[in-house]
C-alpha cells in the first residue's frame, strides 16, 4: 500500500525542474481538507488527481500532468488487481503469455498467435517502451483506458497501453513477409506509441480483436428502386453494427409527386426514405456505446431540396423531420455564382427520375461545364416540372439550418471532381459522414432472383451487380508531436503509416461485400493530420500571420510528396491498384494541376510511370477528435476553442488546454472564434491544393455574422477550390461529433 508522501512524490515527477511555480507543499495543503483515516491507495491516488485538477489554472496547466501520471499508476494498479498481479511487480508481465490469455478468453484474435512464433512475440516485447505511458496527457489516457484499451466480460480493463500499441502493430503487419513481419510490426509500433500517428479509431479499438472491422466510414449510392433503397438500408445496418459511419447519397431517388411505373403524382420524395435511414441508426446502434452515424447527401437542384433542408430544424410537421441523421448539400458552382452575382436569380429544382426518362440522361452523372450545358437544357424543356425558387431564399433556408443544427455540410462537386485522380474510371457524388472521403461512387444494380436447386432444397439466390461502394480507412500524422521541419522524421512517419492503411485493406473484416470489391479495386486510404494548430504553436507561427498560409503550403506539399512516393514503393514492391492506367496519376494531369513542376516531382513521377501508384487515392484529412485528444493534441485542421476550457462529462468537470502550453506558445493560441473565418478558408485552400481528397473543414461564427457574411464564405469557399464544408459551429451551438472518423 502507498502512503501519500509517495504517491506526491510520482505525481511531482511529471513537473521536472518547474519546482518554483509548481511546489509540493501547495499540493499537500490542497489535500488537508479531503484526506482522512484509513483511506486505501485508490481512494488517495483518486484524491490527489482531483486536487491537481482544482489546482489547474491558465498560468499553471501542468498540474494536469501530475495528474495523468497518477492514473497510470492507478490504472497500473487496477490492471494487476483485475488479471491477479501480485502487488509491486510489473504489470505488463510476459507478453507472450499475456496474448496466450487473451486469445483463449476470446478478447485476442487466433491470427495473432497463428502468425507469430513465440520467440518473435519474445522480441517485440523487448521493443516494447513502457515508460511511452507517461506521454499521455491526462484527459488522453483516461479516454484511452474507458474506450480503447481491452475490457473483458465484466468490463473490467486487462489491457495496457503500450500492450494495446504492439497488438495494433502486429496486426497491421500480418500482410507483410513473414520475413518482414517482426521489422514492421517495429516501425508501426514505433510510431503509433510514440503519439506521432494514430490510426482510425475502428482500428485502435478493434486491430488484434476477434472481429476486426477497421475501417472508419463508408458511402452507398441509392439506386432509384425499392429494392435498391432497401439494399443500401441492409448496408447501412450491417455496417452500424460493426462500428462505422455512412455517407448515403440520395441524388438519383426520384422526388415527391414524381411517377411510380407511370403513375403520376405516387412518389412521396426522399424524405420518408430518410427518416428510415434515421430510425435505422438509432435502432442499430454501435454495440450499445452509441447510436449508429449517417449523413445523406442530395444534391441543390433536386425537387425536394426545401424540405431535405429542414429536416433538424425544430420547426414544422414532425413527422417531417429525422434529428439523427447528418444532411449533406452537393452544390454545383453555378449555384454560388448565382448566390454572388444575382442573389434574386430563378434556381429551379427537378426530379431526376423524370430527367432520366424525358432527357434520356442523369442529370448528376456529369460536372464543371458540361453539367451547366445540360442543366439550362432540362430548365427550358417544358416536358420537366421545375420547382422554381430565388437562391436568395434557399441561401437562407440553409444559413437557418446550419445556425440552428450546424448542418447541411457542404460538397463542392465540380472542385472535387474535377481534381478526382480517377476521372477516368467514374463519378464523386458526394462525401461521407464528415465530408473528407471523395472517391468514385456508383449505385449496385439488383439483377433477377433465380431458384436453384441444391440437394432437393429450392434456394433463392439474388444477384446484384456490385458498384462503388467507398470505404474509408484512416490515419493521421500528429503534426504536434513531431518536426515538421526534419524531412527525414516526417518521411518515416508518412510512409510507415501509408504502408499501414495499405495492409487495412487486406486485413479487414467487411460487413458489406460490396465495400470489399471497391476497397481493393482502388485501395484507396486517407492520410491525414491532425495537431495543425499545435503544430504553429510549436514553431512559434501565429495563425493570422502570412507565414502561416507559406508554411501551410511547404508543410502540406512535403507531405504529399512523401506520401505518393511511399504509395509507388509499394506499388514496385507488391504492385499497382487495378484502375492506375489511364488515370490522372498515370498520365501526369495530377501534378499539372498542382504545379509540381521542381525536378524531384518530375523525377516521382518518372518513377510512376515505371512502377504505378498502389492507392488511387492517398490523403484526406478526418476530424479527429477522439484520437486527437489520445495523442495530446489539437483536433484535425482546425484551430483550438480556448487556450483554457471546462469540459463537462456525466457529471465530471475536467480542465482542458491547449497542447502543452505554456508561457512561450501561450499567445500563438488563439481562439477559433476570434480568426477572420475568411483567412481559415484560404488557408484551407492552400491546404487542398496538396490533398487528393478532402478535410473537414469547420466553420467558426459568432451571433455578429450576418447571414450575408456568411453566405459570402460559402462562396470565397466556392472560388477557391475548397471541396467540402463540415460544421458551422457557433458558441450557442453544441453540435455532435462523427466518433467513426475521429482518426
Amino acid at each position: 500500500m502507498r502512503d501519500l508522501t509517495e504517491l506526491c512524490d510520482e505525481a511531482m515527477k511529471a513537473i521536472n525542474d518547474e519546482w518554483d511555480l509548481y511546489d509540493r507543499k501547495k499540493l499537500l495543503s490542497s489535500l488537508e481538507h479531503i484526506l482522512r483515516e484509513g483511506m486505501s491507495s485508490k481512494e488517495l491516488i483518486d484524491s490527489i488527481i482531483q486536487v491537481c485538477l482544482e489546482l489547474t489554472t491558465p498560468t499553471a496547466p501542468k498540474w494536469l500532468d501530475c495528474a495523468s501520471r497518477l492514473y497510470i499508476v492507478k490504472l497500473y494498479d487496477e490492471v494487476r488487481e483485475n488479471r491477479n498481479i501480485p502487488d509491486g511487480r510489473n504489470p505488463y508481465g510476459n507478453f507472450y503469455d499475456f496474448i496466450l490469455e487473451l486469445t483463449e478468453k476470446g478478447l485476442y484474435g487466433k491470427y495473432i498467435l497463428d502468425n507469430y512464433s513465440k520467440a518473435e512475440v519474445d522480441e517485440l516485447e523487448k521493443f516494447i517502451k513502457q515508460d511511452r505511458d507517461f506521454l499521455f496527457t491526462y484527459s488522453g489516457i483516461k479516454l484511452l483506458s474507458s474506450r480503447y484499451l481491452i475490457q473483458d466480460f465484466n468490463r473490467k480493463t486487462i489491457e495496457l497501453p503500450q500492450q494495446m500499441f504492439m497488438g495494433i502493430a502486429m496486426h497491421l503487419a500480418i500482410p507483410e513477409k513473414s520475413e518482414k513481419r517482426v521489422y514492421f510490426a517495429k516501425k508501426f509500433y514505433d510510431v503509433l506509441s510514440s503519439l506521432k500517428a494514430t490510426m482510425a479509431t475502428p482500428t485502435m479499438s478493434n486491430a488484434r480483436k476477434p472481429f476486426y472491422q477497421l475501417s472508419s466510414c463508408f458511402i452507398d449510392t441509392v439506386h432509384d428502386s425499392l429494392k435498391g433503397i432497401y439494399k443500401s438500408l441492409d448496408n447501412f445496418a450491417n455496417v452500424s453494427k460493426f462500428g462505422g459511419g455512412m455517407g448515403v447519397y440520395f441524388g438519383k431517388v426520384r422526388a415527391m409527386g414524381s411517377s411510380i411505373r407511370g403513375f403520376k403524382g405516387a412518389s412521396a420524395g426522399v424524405v420518408p426514405w430518410v427518416k428510415l435511414f434515421n430510425d435505422t441508426a438509432v435502432a442499430v446502434d454501435q454495440l450499445g456505446v452509441r447510436n449508429g452515424s449517417v449523413a445523406v447527401w442530395l444534391d441543390a437542384w433536386h425537387k425536394d431540396l426545401p424540405e431535405f433542408l429542414q429536416l433538424r430544424t425544430n420547426n414544422g410537421d414532425d413527422r417531417k423531420k429525422a434529428h439523427d441523421v447528418f444532411p449533406g448539400i452537393c452544390y454545383p458552382d453555378l449555384f454560388w455564382k448565382l448566390a454572388e452575382e444575382n442573389i434574386d436569380a430563378d434556381w429551379y429544382m427537378m426530379c431526376p427520375h423524370e430527367i432520366s426518362t424525358v432527357k434520356g440522361y442523369c442529370l448528376e452523372d456529369f460536372y464543371g461545364e458540361e453539367w451547366e450545358k445540360r442543366y439550362f437544357e432540362c430548365v427550358k424543356d417544358d416536358r420537366i416540372v421545375k420547382r422554381v425558387m430565388s437562391v436568395k431564399d434557399i441561401v437562407r433556408l440553409i444559413i437557418k439550418s446550419a445556425a440552428e443544427t450546424g448542418t447541411p455540410f457542404a460538397f463542392y462537386r465540380d472542385a472535387a471532381n474535377k481534381m478526382n485522380p480517377n476521372k477516368h474510371k467514374g463519378m464523386i457524388y458526394s462525401s461521407n459522414l464528415c465530408t473528407e472521403i471523395m472517391q468514385n461512387m456508383s449505385s449496385m444494380d439488383i439483377l433477377q432472383e433465380e431458384i436453384i436447386d441444391e440437394n432437393g432444397d429450392k434456394i433463392i439466390v439474388q444477384k446484384t451487380k456490385a458498384g462503388d461502394f467507398v470505404v474509408c480507412n484512416l490515419s493521421s500524422i500528429v503534426l504536434g508531436n513531431l518536426d515538421v521541419n526534419n524531412d527525414k522524421e516526417l518521411e518515416y512517419v508518412v510512409e510507415t503509416q501509408i504502408r499501414a492503411m495499405d495492409n487495412v485493406i487486406d486485413l479487414n473484416y467487411y460487413s458489406v461485400p460490396f465495400a470489399e470489391v471497391t476497397n481493393k479495386k482502388y485501395r484507396g486510404i486517407g492520410l491525414g493530420t491532425s495537431g495543425y494548430h499545435h503544430m504553429l504553436a510549436n514553431n512559434k507561427i501565429p495563425w493570422t500571420s502570412d507565414a502561416h498560409l507559406e508554411f501551410a503550403d511547404k508543410v502540406y506539399e512535403k507531405i504529399n510528396y512523401y506520401a505518393i512516393k511511399a504509395s509507388m514503393k509499394l506499388a514496385k514492391e507488391k504492385g499497382a491498384y487495378e484502375f492506375f492506367e489511364g488515370s490522372d496519376w498515370d498520365n501526369g494531369a495530377y501534378f499539372e494541376m498542382r504545379g509540381y513542376e521542381a525536378a524531384k516531382w518530375q523525377e516521382l513521377y518518372g518513377e510512376i510511370k515505371k512502377y504505378g501508384m498502389r492507392n488511387g487515392y492517398l490523403m484526406a484529412v478526418a476530424p479527429n477528435g477522439s484520437t486527437a485528444t489520445i495523442a495530446g493534441t489539437s483536433e484535425g485542421i482546425d484551430p483550438v476553442i480556448s487556450r483554457f476550457w471546462m469540459e463537462e462529462k456525466k457529471g465530471s468537470i475536467t480542465p482542458k488546454t491547449a497542447p502543452n502550453l505554456c508561457q512561450d506558445n501561450y499567445w500563438f493560441y488563439i481562439s477559433a472564434y476570434n480568426i477572420n473565418q475568411e483567412l481559415c478558408v484560404k488557408v484551407n485552400s492552400i491546404r487542398q491544393k496538396h490533398i487528393d481528397q478532402s478535410q473537414s473543414f469547420n466553420l467558426y461564427v459568432t451571433t455578429d455574422y450576418t447571414m450575408r457574411q456568411i453566405m459570402n464564405l460559402y462562396i470565397e469557399a466556392c472560388k477557391l477550390g475548397v471541396k467540402s464544408i463540415y460544421y458551422v459551429r457557433s458558441k450557442s451551438l453544441t453540435v455532435e461529433d462523427c466518433e467513426s472518423c475521429t482518426a
